[in-house]
């Protein structure tokens, strides 16, 4: 179990000094709590033997009092600095998680679900904090207050004590058997919980799909099931937590019971005083907490580690997609983009979505890229930024292999609008700046005035600084286009790649965003996918894809002059335009 917890290491050598300082004040707790019950002894001793006083019972009663109001000030400190050590541990871990997981490649959330990571950096790290922060304490309070107790049990009769914990083998053996079950549902418990935050997130998503087609109780079936899945796996543990305690309490008590009986007889035969006997039970009253520490510990390093296990699954994986060389290029970048014989599978697919394709793109040109339903549109656009790994040397930018340029700098130099607009819970003008530093109001404006959202953002309460709601649900789609167009033209990149980022305008205004954005981009490079006839037309270059390879290329004269693929393409989007526009 504790080799799970290896990569916290590094937290607790962070937070050593107010680690070492919290575990001392808990000693320092465990050990005046230790000297209480001799107190009790000799003012129980000095009654039974008439030796007692007014001022010597104050005494004993001012010394109690002063050592509860000690405890008190240094348990203070102990909660603080551990508790707080436990929250820096969450904090740092989550934090490492999240950073980790920008550096995987998409392959790797093709594969695992979105809410299975939600609930491994939420509820997962919520258990490793409560075993490093009331577990440790729990395994430092259970193994240095149970061993003093004992040392002072055996201080006041060895027999009594030796007696005393003959249920203790009991306990160890109970608890060993005990935990492996407990180790097994926690695992359990935690994978159930990660189908039920990805159901209920699901649901959530498409909930107004849910509601179009009046599959409510659909939905909420679904939910449901998950659900009661998760509570029979709680049941199923809590039935293993439900027989620990009480048979943990038995045998404590049993050891209560043997104390009292013989106990009770040496104090009548003298061989202990009264004083002794009354401390020998405070002792052992001290120690069921020890007893019980040891299976709440348990508990929670079982919980921690089956966490810590799915954690260290995310932190394990490595990214398909980092630098190749030692010393990649960092410098600018024009825009030219020479491909040779590039050819892509997706993992687990047999048939290629690209087959040996081979174009050049110079630097300023603007060019579309057309073709059916699955024709590796995207896919292709995906390769130019390594979102998808493709084989080195298959891909060339200012006549150097992309696997030899700085990742960073290639997606710097790149502007890429996808076919799904993504839309942060914010401002409209946090949208745009998207966490770049430096950008100024003037950029801002040109960027809205070239996406054609100037006008409509006026009409906005606050401008620019308007909250656009969870996926941008205060805009319409076109405006969510636009805002992403906005988005990537603020930094004006080498490379632009518009991927059918135009779909929910309408033609004038595709026309008028097209117009603006060729002209702020003089001397760039613009990849553009589209079906409109009015932006293909404009390009100076046309790569027409067909299952995944490139059939003709050329400008739209030569094109549809050759009668073959493009022309197909360009008669049938001209009869669904013409179609549309008599409606």
């Amino acid at each position: 179990m504790l080799r799970d917890f290896k990569p916290l290491k590094i937290y607790f050598i962070e937070n050593r000094i107010a680690l070492a300082l919290g575990l001392s004040s808990l000693l320092l707790v465990d050990a005046l709590q230790l000297f209480i019950p001799r107190i009790i002894k000799k003012s129980i001793d000095a009654l039974t033997m008439g030796q007692a006083s007014v001022r010597l019972l104050l005494t004993y009663a001012l010394i109690i009092v002063g050592i509860a109001l000690t405890m008190a000030i240094f348990r203070y400190i102990w909660r603080y600095l551990v508790f707080g050590h436990a929250r820096k541990v969450e904090q740092a871990l989550r934090n490492r998680i999240y950073k980790h997981l920008q550096t995987l490649s998409l392959s790797f959330y093709w594969r695992v679900k979105t809410g299975d990571l939600m609930a491994r950096a939420v509820n997962d790290i919520d258990a490793v904090r409560m075993a490093t922060g009331i577990g440790l304490v729990a395994l430092t309070d259970g193994i240095v207050l149970g061993l003093a107790t004992i040392g002072f049990m055996l201080y006041i009769n060895v027999e009594l004590t030796l007696i005393s914990l003959i249920p203790t083998p009991f306990i160890v053996y109970f608890t060993l058997i005990i935990t492996r079950r407990m180790g097994k549902g926690f695992r359990q418990v935690q994978q159930t919980f990660s189908e039920v935050t990805e159901s209920v997130r699901e649901a959530l998503a498409g909930i107004r799909i849910t509601k179009a087609y009046n599959r409510q109780s659909w939905g909420h079936g679904r939910v449901k099931e998950t659900g009661e899945t998760y509570v029979r796996n709680n049941l199923e543990l809590a039935r293993s937590l439900a027989l620990f305690f009480p048979v943990m309490t038995l045998f404590t008590n049993l050891g209560l019971a043997i104390v009292i009986w013989i106990g009770g007889r040496l104090t009548i035969l003298g061989n202990i005083t009264t004083g002794d006997f009354v401390a020998f039970i405070s002792y052992l009253n001290l120690l069921t907490w020890p007893l019980m520490a040891l299976g709440w510990v348990t508990n929670l390093i079982q919980r921690g580690s089956a966490s810590m296990r799915r954690i260290n699954g995310i932190l394990d994986e490595v990214p398909e997609i980092t630098n190749q060389i030692a010393n990649p290029y960092k410098g600018p970048i024009r825009g030219k983009i020479a491909v040779n014989g590039l050819t892509y599978c997706y993992p687990q697919k047999e048939d290629p979505a690209l087959r040996d394709i081979t174009f050049t793109i110079e630097p300023g040109q603007t060019v579309a890229i057309v073709g059916g339903v699955g024709s590796g549109k995207s896919t292709l656009l995906q390769t130019i930024p390594r979102l998808v790994e493709t084989e080195r040397g298959m891909i060339h930018i200012d006549g150097i292999p992309l696997h030899d340029i700085d990742l960073t700098n290639v997606r710097g130099s790149i502007g890429f609008v996808t076919q799904e607009t993504h839309i942060f819970s914010d401002t409209i003008r946090n949208n745009i700046v998207f966490g770049r530093q430096g950008i100024s109001e003037d950029s801002i404006e040109i960027a809205l005035e070239a996406s054609q959202l100037a006008g409509e953002i006026d009409s906005f309460p606050q401008g620019t600084h308007s909250l656009v709601g969870e996926k941008g649900i205060m805009l319409s789609g076109g405006q969510r286009q636009r805002l992403t167009i906005a988005r990537a033209l603020i930094s004006n990149p080498p490379i632009l790649i518009l991927d059918d980022a135009l779909s929910q305008v309408d033609t004038g205004t595709e026309a008028a965003i097209l117009n603006s954005v060729l002209e702020i981009r003089r001397g760039k490079t613009n990849i553009i996918v589209s079906h409109r006839l009015s932006t293909i037309r404009r390009t100076d270059i046309i790569f027409v894809l067909k299952a995944g390879r490139l059939v003709e290329l050329g400008d739209h004269a030569t094109l549809f002059a050759a009668r073959r693929e493009y022309t197909r393409l360009y008669e049938r989007q001209q009869l669904r335009e013409e179609l549309e526009g008599g409606r």
